[in-house]
């Protein structure tokens, strides 16, 4: 039990489930339990209002208008990268570019950076229990350079083999990519540990932030890291907007890998200049209102505390977890000693898919299937799993239906007891 799960079990438990309107309304006529925040959460009123508020009253491109509405847009956009500097506690705002989530921020480092820097015989480290977006555009890249990828093992409880990951670290190893928080098993990562051992072997290093961020209090400087993904559906902000943190030094001197309107300085048929970082990587008219959403999500997330997020999540996450363990057939995948709040399991006798359809017919929204992480559930001899996964708006209640819903789960298929 780690030092947040101890505090978790006396912290007061969080009541936000009234700020999230959608929450509010029946499901097949029944109370909707939500619990797949792992693929994307759900909505505050403060979000969805500062986007309707954003295209009623202040809706105009940004960076190349000279009038009032163009200008505040821009204010408004800016502010957004300066919410996200702080979120992370990066550097300076000229370390955030903006972009449609994490898959699109890892392809951006992996066309970018990786284009330009990789050659035949260097390797890229990543692990075994990453997404598929921090696997297939290192394949690509591989393919594209003669580069070679290599993958740490992960354990029988869901974590990180770290001797493996020390032995397979060398003078090749250009690149590592890991994962902070497993999406699958909900694995709490040694980032800042691994960022150490990468950079003494001469390696840059990318963290896939994507289930980190909306979970506990993320540090890119106290982690060490180069580049940071995140994506804001899974921050309850909209979709289709996430970010890129890159320390500056890096960034600076890498070259665009999209090129049109907003990331030039000039252009004529002989050359083109280009614009300095950030804009450089944010060509064409951007997502101004899904950054302004953004923005409003980091506050709300903020107001809250990331810390007391953390502690109400860690007490159902424990409390889940006891429930889960006491009910037979039923066994988990994923039992590391540092964990965020996922629950990944089968049941004896019952295909996940199955599983969630009998789940969602008591309104109960759980996640089933390989998660985007074929390897993994390879590594561990299963076609998928069911996932529950949780959020500051999910209750003790949730908990119990969940646990109502998977009796009655498997005592329509005959399984249990």
């Amino acid at each position: 039990m780690n030092a947040v799960t101890t505090a978790a079990a006396h912290a007061p438990q969080l009541n936000r489930t009234a700020d999230f309107p959608i929450l509010s309304r029946p499901l097949k006529g029944r109370r909707l339990v939500y619990l797949d925040n792992g693929a994307t959460t759900q909505k505050p009123s403060a979000v969805i209002q500062a986007e309707s508020q954003y295209y009623e009253q202040s809706n105009a491109n940004i960076h190349r208008g000279v009038h009032w509405l163009s200008q505040h847009s821009t204010d408004l956009y800016e502010q957004g990268r300066e919410s996200i500097r702080r979120l992370l506690n990066a550097g300076r705002p000229e370390e955030i570019v903006f972009t449609r989530g994490t898959t699109e921020a890892i392809n951006l480092v992996a066309h970018s950076w990786g284009r330009a820097n990789l050659k035949e015989g260097d390797e890229i480290l990543i692990t075994g229990m990453e997404h598929h977006s921090n696997i297939v555009p290192w394949q690509l890249l591989c393919e594209q350079t003669g580069a070679r990828l290599r993958v740490v093992p992960v354990t029988d409880s869901g974590e990180l083999d770290l001797d493996a990951y020390r032995a397979l670290l060398g003078a090749r190893t250009r690149l590592v990519g890991i994962v902070h928080i497993s999406n699958a098993l909900g694995t709490i990562n040694p980032v800042a540990e691994m960022t150490r051992l990468a950079h003494e072997a001469g390696a840059l290093v990318l963290v896939d932030g994507a289930q980190a961020v909306a979970h506990q209090v993320v540090d890119v400087q106290a982690i060490g890291c180069d580049f940071y993904t995140f994506s804001g559906h899974k921050l309850y902000g909209p979709t289709g907007i996430g970010a890129l943190y890159a320390r500056y030094d890096i960034l600076k001197d890498m070259p665009p890998w999209q090129g049109g309107g907003d990331m030039i300085h000039t252009v004529s048929f002989e050359r083109t200049t280009y614009a300095d970082v950030p804009q450089r990587f944010e060509a064409g008219t951007p997502n101004i209102a899904g950054v302004i959403g953004l923005d409003a999500a980091i506050r709300y997330v903020c107001g809250i505390g990331l810390d007391n997020i953390a502690a109400h999540e860690h007490h159902l996450l424990d409390l889940a977890t006891a429930q889960l363990s006491s009910l037979p057939g039923v066994r988990l995948i994923g039992t590391a000693a540092d964990k965020a709040g996922i629950l990944s399991f089968v049941v004896d006798g019952i295909h996940p898919h199955d599983l969630g359809t009998i789940l969602d017919t008591e309104g109960v929204a759980i996640r089933a299937g390989h998660h985007c992480a074929m390897p993994l559930m390879t590594r561990f001899g299963i076609p998928g799993t069911a996932r529950a996964s949780l959020a500051l708006y999910n209750t003790e209640d949730d908990v119990t239906a969940l646990m109502a819903a998977l009796r009655k789960a498997q005592k329509l298929f005959g399984t249990g007891q």
